[in-house]
């Protein structure tokens, strides 16, 4: 299939296979041996993230034992244990769209994509209730540690929570409808603003004024980076009207 030339500034990202292969695989994606490493790197990251975030509140704890309470402490504590939270948070989820899980266990899949959220109610929510148990603080301490740590846990919650989390099943119907639109070929492109990718660079939904560079990738790369899951609908009904010319001229 031929695609026509774009104006715009092409950036290939590399992928070492610029596939993650289903052909090798029987049709099923797995992700590469880079896109592995990194997925660990930055679980790994993301766990330290989350210990350091508990610790601040076990800490904060026992300085809510002292009397009088110190409340630049304790809102210190939390400021930086939402801080960690949320770097846990993004890292672990940007590993899962390295390395998805399967939808085959449906629990695993839960817990992997939502343990940033699971994380977060654990780390934050015994700290809420402690505060507003607490006899050493006064109403109004009460109403502003209180405030701060229940808008920590909704931050930390929201972060950690994916309302959209990727599957290796995903990737894999994704990655089948475009190789069989386009010849074979594991080949997508997409803009830093857009919310679908593309079978031709030449699209006119990517070559309006608001972009100035087109990126060209496989499927997996673009929801890794980008977080996109849908195919353009204009590139995949010229796709298919170019097969149907392509069978009925043979």
């Amino acid at each position: 299939m031929e695609n026509g030339k774009s104006s715009k500034k092409i950036t290939k990202i590399v992928d070492d296979t610029m596939s993650s292969q289903t052909a090798d695989t029987g049709g099923t994606w797995t992700p590469t041996e880079e896109s592995k490493s990194k997925a660990t790197t930055f679980r790994v990251i993301a766990v330290v993230g989350w210990i350091v975030a508990i610790g601040c509140q076990i800490f904060a704890y026992f300085k809510l034992q002292e009397i009088p309470v110190n409340m630049v402490w304790m809102i210190g504590l939390i400021v930086v244990a939402l801080i960690f939270a949320i770097l846990g948070n993004i890292l672990w989820k940007k590993a899962n769209r390295l390395d998805p899980a399967s939808e085959k266990n449906k629990f695993k899949f839960f817990v992997q994509n939502q343990l940033g959220m699971i994380i977060s109610v654990l780390a934050f929510l015994p700290m809420v209730v402690l505060i507003f148990t607490n006899k050493n603080l006064s109403g109004k301490q009460k109403g502003i540690l209180g405030s701060i740590a229940i808008a920590a846990l909704a931050a930390a919650g929201l972060t950690g929570t994916d309302f959209n989390p990727p599957s290796a099943e995903q990737y894999s119907e994704q990655t089948k409808q475009v190789e069989l639109l386009n010849d074979g070929v594991n080949q997508v492109y997409w803009t830093p603003s857009g919310k679908s990718y593309h079978l031709y660079q030449d699209c006119s939904y990517i070559n309006g004024k608001r972009t100035n560079e087109i990126f060209q990738g496989t499927v997996a790369k673009a929801r890794e980076l980008k977080k996109i899951t849908d195919l353009c609908d204009r590139c995949q009904n010229k796709a298919k009207k170019a097969k149907a010319l392509d069978l009925s001229t043979e």
